[in-house]
């Protein structure tokens, strides 16, 4: 038993026609021909803030300092496939958010501040909230997928009621990352 647990803070994709809808997008991608790993349906989530392999202890002080975080429920729409660095040159695939970004913005802004007191470094990278769909393996399809996204980079795919902020433990094995639920934030009720 390892005393380090690989963890992340994150949003999950519940709602079975939105699961339906973004697996039905994976399928598209698969269709280019792309060289991609998708993410399980059982998997889709928005990343608040990953942490990384870190100590037992540490994970015990996040989940407290996580039972502090305050938020009423909202709704967030997932709309538009786009990809990482850009769309022209994609390594990771993924849906974005329109209403709800800025809700989102906060609890992570919440976050990053109360993990910086833990000792945690400060994310390098600006916090775009977003679901990530495949990552991309090789150029193989590149220019079939770069068309896809360029044709659904303002598709709608619908809302999902953000009432549960939850630390996660990914598990890596050779058929893909388990994600195990260790502690759970739920919204105020309003």
């Amino acid at each position: 038993m390892s005393s380090r647990l690989r963890t992340f803070i994150a949003v999950d994709i519940e709602d079975p026609q939105i699961l339906d809808k973004l697996m039905e997008l994976e399928k598209r991608i698969v269709d280019t021909g792309a060289d991609v790993k998708l993410v399980e349906r059982e998997n889709l989530h928005i990343t608040l803030r990953f942490l990384g392999e870190i100590p037992i202890p540490l994970v015990q002080q996040v989940q407290k300092l996580l039972s502090k975080l305050s938020f009423h429920k909202f709704r967030a729409r997932l709309r538009g496939l786009g990809a990482f660095p850009t769309p022209s040159s994609p390594r990771v695939i993924w849906v974005g958010v329109a209403e709800g970004s800025e809700e989102l913005k906060r609890i992570y802004e919440w976050i990053e501040s109360e993990l910086r007191k833990l000792g945690f470094r400060p994310e390098r990278e600006e916090f775009i909230p977003h679901v990530t769909l495949a990552r991309v393996r090789s150029p193989r399809g590149r220019s079939e997928l770069v068309r896809l996204l360029q044709e659904l980079r303002d598709i709608e795919i619908g809302e999902i009621i953000v009432d549960k902020v939850r630390l996660k433990k990914s598990t890596l094995t050779p058929r893909g990352p388990i994600y195990t639920t260790l502690f759970e934030v739920c919204a105020q009720e309003s």
